[in-house]
This record gives C-alpha cells, sequence and structure tokens, in this order.
C-alpha cells in the first residue's frame, strides 16, 4: 500500500470514528498533520486523486447554479397524522389492502432537509434535494462537506445504491452559527431547519462546510435480496458507514406505538437536534411494496406530528392581504412572539367569517399556534384581558390595493377582489410564475418584483418577456450584470416542461401533483377544450378542478397561444403511462375483480399477461395467497402492484396527441 493509500485509509477511517461513531482514534492536531501530508502528496501527484480522498471533501470553485436532477425512485414526503384517531384510521387503511397482524418500526421526525444520494460502486456520484419529490437540485459538492455522509462506502457495496436521509443541525452548532452572525451584524436565523436548507442551498462549498451540516440516512434501494425488515435496511446501512436515528423502535401493535409517541413528546425537549414528531413505518418489506404509494405518499409510513404550541401576545393592527386568485385574508399583526423555533409577529385569521367568529379586536390578546407547525393562526382571543381602548374591527367593503368592491360569494367563505388586474393579485401571479415549482427563474424576487409591477412594466407573466436590457438594468439594485443574467434565466424557461407552466399559470386548486397528472393526459391545447366529465375521467381529479379550469381557460383563451410564439415548447417529460410492450403476472386472489377482468383491463391498455414470472416481467399483481410467485418476483426486483394500484395505473393511462380523454 502507498503512503498516499495509507494515509487516505486512515484519515477516512479517522472521520468515521468520529462523526459517525461519535468516538475518536486521534487527536486534532494528528489528523491535520496527516491531512497536510496528504494534501501535499497529492499536489505532486494529481493524477493519483481519487473521489472518495479527505481532501475532495469541499471544492474549490463555488457552482454557477443547481441543475435539476430527476430522481430515479421518486422522494416522496409523508403523510401527516395529528390525532390518535388519525393513527388509527391509518391502520385500518393498511389492513384493508395488509389483513395481518403489522409490525411497526418507529423514529424521530428530524426537522431538516432530505436528500437523495446514489453511489456507484461503493463511491459518491450524486446527491440531490428532495425538490418537489419527482425534481430535485443536485448539489453533490454541497452534500460531500457533510462529514458524516461517506465518500465511499464500508464493505462490499452494490453496484447502484440509492439513500434517503435528511441533512439537518445539531442545536448546539446552531446556535454558534447564530451567535456568530450576531456578531457581524447580519440577520439571524430562524430556527435549524431554515438554516439547514438555506445552508444547502449555498453556492458556494466553502460556507457550507463551515456550516458542519449533519445526516442520518433512513432508507435505501438497492440493498441485499435477504434483507426483509425496514429495521435490516438500517442495519445495512449503519454497517456501509451512515449514521442512523438514535433511538428507533420496533413496536408490535399501536399502543406501542403510542407509548413512544408520548415519551419522545416530552424527552424531545433534551435532544441534541429538532424533532417535530414520530414516522411510523410498517416493518415487512413485502408489506409495504403490497400497500405501495398514492399520489403523494406511501401508505405504509405515516408521520404522527407532536401537538402544535401555543403561546400569547398582543394584536397591534389587523392588516387585508389580497392573494394572487384575489382572496382578502385577515392578517393579524402581532406583538413578536417566539413560536416553534420561530419569531412570529404576523398571523392569519382566515377570513371574515373567522374573524366575526373570534370577535377580535386590536390591542386583544390572542394564543397563536401553528397549524401543521408551519402557519401562524390566530386561535383563540383571552376576552378577559381585552384593554379598554381596544378597537373593534370593521373588515373594509373595499380592495385596499386597488379599490374594487371585494365580493363573496355563497358557495365559499373567502372574500375577493375580483379585478384580474388588481397590484396584488398581478404580483402574486408573477411570484407564483417564476417560483421554484414553477417556472423556477432565479434572479426576479418579490421586491423585483413589485418594482415591475408598480411601475407598470408587467402586469401579466408575458410581460416579463418583453423586458429590454436596459429596462432592467435601470432598476432599482439591478445593474447590468444582474439584468444580464434574468434575461439569460427568462429565455431559459422557455424550455421548461409543459406540466411545470401549467402549475406556474396558477390555476384555482391545481397543485404540482395534479398538473403532472393532467399533463401526462393533455397537451395545452387539449386541457383548453376538455370537458368537465373529461377531466374528471382521471383518477384523482375531482368537478370542483375540472369546473377552476374550464374557468381560468375561458378567461385567459390567448395565454397558450402567446407562450408559444415567446418560443415556449410546452412539452411534457413526464413518462408516457402505456402499458404497451409490458407484461403481467396475476396471482391470488383479488379483492374485487376475476383474473379474467383484471386480464382484459391490462390487454385494452396494450398490456401483455403471462402466467409465470420471469426476468421479462414488469409487474406481478398480488391479491390474496398469491404464492411463490410473489418471493421470486421480490427477488428479481419486480414491480408489485394490489389491485387498486393496478386500477390506478390504468385510469391515469396517456391519451394520444390526436384524442382527448372521452
Amino acid at each position: 500500500m502507498s503512503r498516499l493509500e495509507e494515509l487516505r485509509l486512515l484519515l477516512n477511517q479517522a472521520s468515521y470514528a468520529y462523526y459517525v461513531l461519535d468516538r475518536p482514534m486521534m487527536a486534532d492536531e494528528v489528523y491535520d498533520r496527516l491531512y497536510r501530508e496528504l494534501v501535499e502528496l497529492e499536489a505532486q501527484h494529481p493524477e493519483l486523486i481519487t473521489p472518495d480522498s479527505p481532501t475532495q471533501r469541499v471544492g474549490e470553485q463555488p457552482a454557477q447554479e443547481f441543475p435539476s436532477i430527476r430522481h430515479r425512485v421518486p422522494l416522496y414526503s409523508l403523510d401527516n397524522a395529528f390525532t390518535w384517531e388519525d393513527m388509527t384510521a391509518w391502520q385500518e387503511r393498511c389492513q384493508k389492502l395488509v389483513p395481518m397482524d403489522l409490525t411497526y418500526l418507529c423514529e424521530l421526525k428530524i426537522d431538516g432537509a432530505a436528500l437523495a444520494l446514489t453511489y456507484e460502486n461503493g463511491i459518491l456520484v450524486r446527491g440531490a434535494t428532495r425538490g418537489d419529490g419527482i425534481t430535485g437540485e443536485e448539489i453533490t459538492a454541497n452534500i460531500k462537506t457533510i462529514r458524516s455522509v461517506p465518500l465511499r462506502l464500508l464493505g462490499d457495496a452494490p453496484a447502484l445504491l440509492e439513500v434517503r436521509g435528511e441533512a439537518f443541525l445539531p442545536l448546539h452548532i446552531f446556535a454558534q452559527i447564530n451567535r456568530d452572525r450576531e456578531s457581524q451584524g447580519e440577520p439571524l436565523f430562524a430556527n435549524p431547519r431554515n438554516a439547514t436548507a438555506g445552508t444547502l442551498r449555498q453556492l458556494d462549498p466553502k460556507i457550507v462546510s463551515q456550516r458542519r451540516l449533519d445526516f442520518f440516512a433512513y432508507q435505501a434501494y438497492g440493498y441485499p435480496e435477504n434483507i426483509k425488515t425496514q429495521g435490516e435496511v438500517l442495519e445495512y446501512l449503519r454497517s456501509l458507514g451512515f449514521r442512523i436515528i438514535p433511538q428507533g423502535q420496533v413496536c408490535h401493535n399501536l399502543a406501542e406505538v403510542k407509548d413512544y409517541y408520548d415519551r419522545f413528546s416530552t424527552e424531545r425537549h433534551n435532544l441534541p437536534f429538532m424533532t417535530d414528531g414520530v414516522v411510523v413505518k410498517i416493518q415487512d418489506l413485502a408489506s409495504q411494496q403490497q400497500l405501495g404509494f398514492t399520489q403523494k405518499f406511501p401508505r405504509w409510513a405515516i408521520a404522527w406530528k407532536y401537538p402544535a404550541q401555543e403561546v400569547p401576545t398582543i394584536v397591534k393592527s389587523i392588516t387585508i392581504q389580497i392573494g394572487r386568485t384575489g382572496a382578502a385574508t385577515p392578517v393579524a399583526e402581532l406583538e413578536p412572539v417566539q413560536l416553534a423555533g420561530t419569531t412570529v409577529t404576523r398571523a392569519t385569521l382566515h377570513n371574515r367569517d373567522r374573524l366575526q367568529e373570534l370577535d377580535l379586536h386590536i390591542g386583544d390578546t390572542v394564543v397563536v399556534r401553528k397549524a401543521g407547525e408551519i402557519i401562524p393562526e390566530v386561535v383563540k382571543v383571552i376576552k378577559e384581558l381585552r384593554p379598554l381602548d381596544a378597537v373593534a374591527f370593521v373588515f373594509p367593503s373595499h380592495c385596499p390595493e386597488c379599490g374594487t368592491p371585494l365580493e363573496k360569494s355563497d358557495q365559499e367563505a373567502v372574500t375577493r377582489c375580483p379585478n384580474p388586474q388588481c397590484p396584488a393579485v398581478v404580483r402574486g401571479t408573477i411570484e407564483h410564475w417564476v417560483s421554484r415549482d414553477a417556472l423556477d427563474i432565479p434572479g426576479i424576487g418579490v421586491k423585483l418584483i413589485a418594482q415591475l409591477v408598480s411601475q407598470n412594466l408587467a402586469r401579466s407573466v408575458l410581460d416579463l418577456y418583453s423586458l429590454s436590457f436596459d429596462t432592467l438594468a435601470n432598476l432599482e439594485r439591478m445593474g447590468q450584470k444582474s439584468a444580464a443574467k434574468l434575461l439569460s434565466a427568462l429565455e431559459k424557461s422557455k424550455q421548461q416542461p409543459w406540466e411545470r407552466v401549467l402549475y406556474g399559470l396558477g390555476i384555482r386548486h391545481v397543485g404540482s401533483v395534479t398538473a403532472q397528472l393532467l399533463a401526462q393526459n393533455f397537451s395545452p391545447e387539449q386541457l383548453a377544450q376538455a370537458s368537465p366529465e373529461q377531466i374528471t375521467s382521471i383518477h384523482g381529479i375531482g368537478n370542483e378542478i375540472a369546473q377552476a379550469i374550464g374557468e381560468w381557460f375561458r378567461q385567459n383563451q390567448e395565454l397558450i397561444p402567446e407562450l408559444r410564439k415567446l418560443g415556449f415548447k410546452l412539452e411534457t417529460t413526464l413518462p408516457q403511462n402505456s402499458l404497451a410492450g409490458k407484461t403481467f403476472v396475476i396471482t391470488g386472489t383479488l379483492p374485487t375483480l376475476s383474473r379474467a377482468d383484471a386480464k382484459a383491463k391490462i390487454q385494452a391498455q396494450g398490456g401483455k399477461v403471462t402466467e409465470t414470472v420471469s426476468k421479462n416481467t414488469n409487474y406481478l399483481v398480488v391479491g390474496e395467497n398469491p404464492g411463490s410467485k410473489l418471493e421470486k418476483a421480490q427477488k428479481l426486483g419486480i414491480t408489485i402492484l394490489n389491485e387498486s394500484q393496478l386500477l390506478e395505473l390504468c385510469s391515469n393511462l396517456q391519451r394520444t396527441d390526436n384524442e382527448a380523454p372521452v
């Protein structure tokens, strides 16, 4: 073994002992001396530098941007439970599809940022953020700076392994970062989660390295076939050199899950990291495969969130906020108060009806909590503390932004400004268009958008694409360099796929997942002409969404043709859901379909049904008593579907470009 190899091995072992095992094997000064020796040797022989060398953790050059990357396996978020009743309902849903006694693995839910790591032949080659679950940002250089993320896996690693986990900031490091920022006159981070997310998006890896992020692994894809439980997945990850979330526990029933949850509802305050709940996963991997996924979540896991923290504070004033859909939302302006790790100065009052129900006066003492641990809301007025000079709030009759009379229909609780040219509506529409999950246009924030709207330079998203270099360069805090970058980003946005553009249009009720479903089934022109019946024929899309889509296209008939003229491609990057060329095997007794019915549904969509499982099989459809075919399919890595997943697959099939859904 050469001296270079010896130093790399020794330093990697020392990092593993220090950051993963928490058992240092050498003094810091010894590590530093050996590290400097390695740097000098690699400088003399740069051709011998390897990707797993400790010197490769921190890159020299800042990135220009983070490219988007499509996850090989979707990085789903978890559905939430807030009560015992939510948990029992989840268990009942699971047992309808897996009618057996279930065992659970409970883990602390780390409040950080989810990451997807890809290892090829044991070497870290790629790392990405969650993004929208389908597409994330490739931030490999930043992830390499996290010392608890191995650059090379220990032991015998598979040819390809995907590892999922959570990056986070330990509380003592978060506190030190904020002390340093305060001493330098920089704004403080609100909480460790925000600090983690902001750190991961730093373009300069050196800054990321200085922040000292940590990482826990909790899931993998590509593990050996002999692994049968979620707990074994974690032990496998530990054997490869990862840290796993401490104090996980196998629970044999839901009562034991509740005991675990109750224990950490109290003990979480003594942990060295932020946790906002307990993740409960079904332990048996075969059962996980049977349960599968919804459009958003795995059915076999759920996050049981801790109760929302509630604190009292005083209402200083009440303002009306106009959103991009014209919704007029009353907002309480508060005396600053600490709530769930953040400083809260504003809280939603939801709508006029809720405001009247609370009988809220300016000057009242109120109880504020975070709804779902995200949005602060006023939940109670302590009327006993109401001062004599408290002032009742009268909801305005006209929009505070444009003066248009506000409207409220009997069908909804929201009061709206009906003026599509209201400055607040235009600002919100553009902010949504340029957001990361939509067109993802960097360099155009809320302050610049406010300038563009106030100076009548942008009255719609189309106006963004007619802005000139001189116009942008002369705006406040822009300049020539920023103007050039923004024009380049706007031009690049024309290549965004149809599903992102559709989400960016801001149609009511059309979130990113619904936009993906629609884009799989309709071209822009087809969607503009589709009937409510055609739209609701897609599984997961109801009449309210269909009506909103129809209304939007009636009011914006020229937008799609104008986008085409500007050079937008409006092509989907989502997979075509045709079953042509796909081979299915059906085993066991299905709940409602006969085998002949299931076969007919598959064949109607171009799929092929055979009797035996082989390496050429794409899907195994499983019912009760599946027999040996299930075991063989699992060994071969074949996708397992239950009846409901098969029906969902068939109902979401892509129609051809020449035929809208009927």
